[in-house]
């Protein structure tokens, strides 16, 4: 007979049998494995290695290698739809414990009306949930909004509008669109996309104008009552290599500038608020995604707070979310696939109404029909098959999460009171300080993107030489493509890398040959690989091509495959116990063939004045400037000079 099993207890310590560990312990172990890799002395002692181990945001937050509840900040972060807004914008009931997910928008910018009108039915059937549409110069055509919405239930699927110096015009038209389609205006739901402000700082011109945002808020509340009128658009600050921050800060004065607009104009603190949206950008860092948009909601409740509004159905930021343009890339274009999803996971994990993913074709041109829906079913798979939204606030208590938002608000909030100082987002941008700024923390991003620190998978770390080029329609002519002084620019991170591939790939077609460094890999594979991978990425990375010697040692065995090669520059590849025995010997072989400059993998440490004696000048290594030794060796191997910006 079995036994019966025993009862099960009524209350379970998954830990209780493991002795209780503490930070000392911690720092020991991870001091242990620091020393004996070398990257703290052998002495240093153990409380040195959160240090060593942190990094720096590019708003000077640190990010600590471990969190502990001692590392929690005092400020909670309340119920979702109460004050401070941490935790959700929207109050949640009690029989709600299964949210749906977020607003899947997809953005349509084609300017052929029927191509739009038939991408937009095949996305609204197939996940999508709202539309996002570009109208005027850069998108369809003003007037065609009833045909190109002809077939859509816009009582049912909220549109957005995204029409620059045309929103007016496009308002209007959108308007007269609910008014003939014989629905309730107040089932009618999204926005009329003013934003002057932003238009101002993508555009430069002149002053703008925020009579505009008052005309278009007082139609909405008389027209469309469930339409909002603003949308304050803080991706412009992204796109030109700013920070979280400085996104954030942005966001919080154009938002302060508009309430103060529109209540002087005599709408209450209810309906000023109620008239406005926010749309922030989404990285591939998806911690600070997630803080980014609570520590959005949390400024403005701020906000709300400061300006007297007790009324918390309209205190919580409504927010949108689009996955930053800055990270995409032209070359190796489908591993936007993956910067997206996780991008759109913190958006989502972080609380944002309303999604965009962009389609991964996006940064070369108008998106095909097979970009489109994997985009919008990257949100669905996350919503769907993953459940990512079932949890509410799903990083709430995260320590790291908390302190990463807590930080991140109050550098935010610095930023918003500086501007503030200064006369408000308007005299800021009129001046000059939005765009100095800006352009400093560009600087330290370039700057990281040059020596890798900050890698691109696919462009600057593992590039593709063989990839078949994603060809697309390009845009329409916009109004950012026409800039006017005080614009503020539009950067993205892989643009340096890309203008190296575009060279080397104009020089193949006039050629007929594509532009090498030769690596002369020294030794068997075993001891190379390690340094000619490197190398080899580095140089792939401005689209040169890397032929090898094979694992030989013999001068003569290397001159020979350097001449079957046609390269003109060479690159020593092997460990240090080789280059001491046969680099000086291989590289005069190869000056005595005609290879100049020759490279090695490597730093020269006391080998210096040795190798230059035997014309080896130029070294790699980890750490260098990638895009110094591109812009160098393109100049060596005969690539037209000025191809490249420097």
């Amino acid at each position: 007979m079995t036994a019966a099993p025993p009862p099960a207890p009524e209350h379970l310590d998954l830990a209780a049998l493991f002795p209780e560990a503490d930070r000392a312990q911690w720092q020991q172990l991870v001091a242990t494995a620091l020393r004996k890799s070398g990257r703290i002395d052998q002495d240093a002692p153990a409380d040195t290695v959160e240090a060593v181990l942190t990094s720096v945001t590019y708003d000077g937050i640190g990010v600590l290698p471990l969190y502990t509840a001692e590392d929690a900040p005092a400020v909670a972060a309340g119920l979702p739809g109460s004050s401070p807004f941490v935790r959700g914008s929207r109050r949640r009931s009690a029989d709600d414990s299964a949210p749906t997910g977020w607003d899947v928008r997809q953005r349509h910018n084609d300017p052929d009306p029927d191509v739009t009108r038939e991408a937009i039915m095949t996305d609204l059937e197939n996940g999508v949930t709202s539309l996002w549409l570009t109208v005027g110069r850069g998108g369809l055509p003003l007037g065609s909004l009833g045909h190109v919405l002809r077939d859509v239930f816009i009582d049912l699927a909220p549109i957005v509008l995204d029409a620059g110096s045309d929103t007016e015009a496009a308002a209007a038209e959108f308007l007269g669109v609910i008014a003939g389609r014989g629905v309730l205006p107040e089932a009618v739901r999204g926005n009329l996309g003013a934003d002057p402000i932003g238009l101002r700082a993508r555009t430069g011109g002149a002053a703008p104008d925020l009579d505009l945002v008052v005309r278009l808020a007082r139609r909405c509340l008389a027209e469309a009552p469930g339409v909002r009128a603003i949308t304050v658009d803080a991706t412009v600050h992204h796109d030109a290599g700013g920070s979280d921050a400085e996104e954030l800060g942005a966001a919080l004065t154009t938002g302060l500038a508009y309430l103060r607009a529109l209540t002087e104009a005599g709408l209450s603190l209810e309906q000023a608020f109620a008239q406005l949206d926010f749309r922030y950008a989404a990285s591939a860092d998806q911690f600070l995604t997630i803080a980014k948009f609570r520590a959005a909601r949390r400024l403005w409740g701020r906000v709300a707070e400061v300006c007297g509004l007790t009324d918390g159905s309209v205190a919580g930021q409504r927010q949108h979310a689009v996955t930053s343009s800055a990270m995409m890339t032209r070359r190796d274009p489908w591993v936007n696939m993956l910067r997206t999803t996780l991008a759109c996971f913190g958006a989502g994990v972080g609380g944002a109404d309303a999604v965009t993913v962009q389609p991964f074709d996006a940064a070369i041109g108008l998106p095909d029909g097979f970009a489109r829906r994997i985009a919008r079913n990257t949100s669905s798979l996350l919503v769907m098959e993953s459940h990512v939204a079932r949890v509410i606030d799903p990083a709430g208590g995260s320590w790291y999460v908390e302190r990463l938002t807590d930080d991140l608000a109050g550098s935010a909030w610095d930023w918003f009171t500086e501007i503030e100082q200064h006369g408000g987002i308007i005299a800021a941008l009129e001046s000059g300080l939005v765009e100095r700024r800006l352009a400093d923390t560009w600087a330290r991003r370039a700057d990281n993107l040059a020596h890798r620190r900050d890698p691109l998978t696919g462009v600057s770390e593992f590039p593709n030489l063989t990839e078949k080029p994603v060809i697309r329609a390009p845009y329409p002519t916009g109004e950012s493509s026409a800039t006017a002084p005080g614009a503020l620019p539009q950067r993205r991170y892989a643009q340096d890398y890309e203008a190296f591939r575009d060279a080397a790939d104009a020089h193949t077609l006039s050629t007929g040959e594509r532009p090498a460094v030769f690596l002369a890999t020294l030794g068997p594979a075993a001891v190379h690989t390690a340094r000619a991978s490197f190398a080899a990425n580095v140089f792939q990375a401005g689209g040169l091509a890397t032929p090898t010697s094979g694992s030989v040692t013999d001068p003569a065995e290397v001159v020979a495959a350097f001449r079957a090669s046609g390269a003109r520059v060479a690159c020593l590849a092997t460990s240090d116990r080789l280059y001491a025995e046969h680099a000086v010997k291989v590289a005069t072989a190869l000056t005595e063939a005609g290879a100049g400059p020759i490279w090695l993998a490597g730093s020269p440490g006391e080998r210096a004045a040795q190798y230059s004696a035997a014309g080896i000048d130029h070294f790699i290594f980890t750490g260098v400037n990638a895009l110094g030794v591109l812009r160098d060796v393109h100049h060596q191997v005969g690539i037209a000079e000025g191809a490249v910006g420097a």
